[in-house]
């Protein structure tokens, strides 16, 4: 190991004179950017989409939980750059990869925009430099691929050029934690590449976890997740046993709540939503196979997670069929198309499968979401929809109102007053209403 590297290197990260570079300026990589802006750090942020570099330039934020006042004060005490151009690369002490992960529609691990951005970063690493991936992948990839792209054009992790793992940990909306206050994971691939972690990560999070390895904090990640979707997996499955029984799922939930130790709480859905439960599991059964194991729990769970969507439908349906309404020609407003409430976040979202679904058995479909203005472009769903006023005129002419996503914005009391038929999967209302089904 070349000493004289790491003391440099963590003698500029430690003096705030190290410039960060983050990779990726979405909802993971925008507020580190700016949080490294904010105790002093000149910083970098690289993207291929020219249209957020251009908004950060002109001091706007292009998502409504993080606001622009934060960028424009980076920009005014000049410690904030933003471009599309990957050489500037070069001119950054630290790498941080913030890109998606998602899956292919075989349910696997899609790495195509780590490698690309590997791909364009390798003609400019140098020596003195520390790369940390951020994006939420299987066990062994920091080692088994990044660590082999950075070395081929000569460089040699551990001794010149550093390497870490350090799992995002964002969640847009809460407003009990930042990025400054939610713990942070950092593996290095060697004791030197931990050491460098640690000390850049350490100017701007109030706590960071060291762990043993890359292997052991892509893991990390993998479990937080996991544990998450198996146990939803298993309210959602308890949610229909109830349903059945003549049972509210969430006075059980509520009132199981109160034990003070052995339980924690997981709210039932209409499916699974964003960029980390409903994929995340599936990079570890993925990668398990090359070991011989079957995640058989992972499975289970993605299996009923995934079937809500096709048993909220069938409860729209009943439910307008008791009216003597066919859901073909039923007119179905969706409230909330954003995956969780009070963010403009639409990746995974459930409420994507639940139009999808209606529009096939017919239904005439809206929605309003002050989040979501119009439905973005993605790779599995198409829909030429805008957000519709949720007025009193647009609440009596639909057939039913199907609460997707319970932002705090909407006025419920109106709602359950004003829409014949109102179908809530997020547990809005606790008291029995003749015009409230719950799903």
């Amino acid at each position: 190991m070349d000493s004289n590297h790491l003391k440099q290197l963590v003698s500029k990260i430690k003096d705030h004179s190290a410039v960060i570079g983050v990779i990726g300026l979405g909802y993971v990589g925008l507020p580190l950017l700016l949080r490294f802006a904010e105790v002093g750090f000149p910083v970098l942020g690289l993207d291929i989409d020219q249209g957020k570099v251009d908004q950060l330039l002109a001091g706007r934020s292009y998502f409504k939980h993080i606001p622009s006042s934060g960028v424009a004060k980076a920009l005014q005490a000049e410690k904030l750059q933003v471009s599309t151009d990957f050489s500037r690369s070069s001119e950054a002490d630290a790498l941080i990869i913030c890109v998606p992960t998602p899956l292919s529609k075989y349910r696997e691990p899609d790495l195509s925009y780590v490698e690309k951005t590997m791909d364009n970063l390798l003609p400019y690493l140098r020596e003195g430099q520390v790369v940390s991936l951020e994006s939420t992948t299987y066990p062994g990839t920091t080692d088994e691929i990044i660590r082999p792209k950075i070395e081929q054009g000569g460089l040699r992790v551990g001794e010149n050029i550093f390497l870490v793992y350090s799992p995002e940990r964002e969640d847009p909306g809460n407003q009990k934690f930042s990025t400054q206050t939610i713990p942070k994971v950092c593996g290095g691939h060697s004791k030197v590449c931990l050491e460098v972690g640690l000390a850049l990560y350490g100017q701007v999070i109030s706590q960071v976890v060291p762990v043993s390895s890359t292997k052991a904090a892509e893991m990390t990640k993998l479990l937080e997740n996991i544990y998450r979707a198996v146990n939803i997996g298993l309210v959602n499955e308890l949610k229909i046993v109830a349903d059945r029984m003549g049972i509210d799922i969430w006075e059980v939930i509520n009132a199981a709540a109160t034990k003070p130790f052995g339980y924690t709480p997981f709210y039932p859905g209409p499916g699974l939503g964003g960029h980390c439960i409903p994929i995340d599991p599936f990079y570890l059964t993925w990668k398990a196979r090359e070991y011989g194991i079957h995640t058989k729990f992972i499975e289970l769970a993605g299996e009923i997670n995934t079937a809500m969507p096709d048993w909220v439908i069938t409860k729209v349906a009943d439910a307008l069929n008791q009216r003597a309404k066919p859901l073909q020609g039923a007119k179905v407003l969706l409230l909330g198309i954003a995956y969780k409430k009070n963010v403009d976040d639409m990746r995974e979202s459930p409420a994507l499968e639940l139009m999808k679904l209606l529009q096939k058995k017919g239904a005439e479909i809206s929605y309003s979401d002050p989040y979501v203005a119009k439905i973005p472009k993605m790779r599995k769903y198409s829909f030429d929809l805008e957000s519709v006023e949720l007025s009193t005129e647009k609440l009596c002419e639909s057939d039913c109102v199907l609460i997707v996503t319970d932002h705090d914005e909407f006025d419920y009391e109106h709602i359950a007053a004003k829409a014949p038929l109102v179908i809530d999967t997020r547990g809005v209302y606790r008291k029995n209403l003749a015009n409230v089904i719950k799903a």
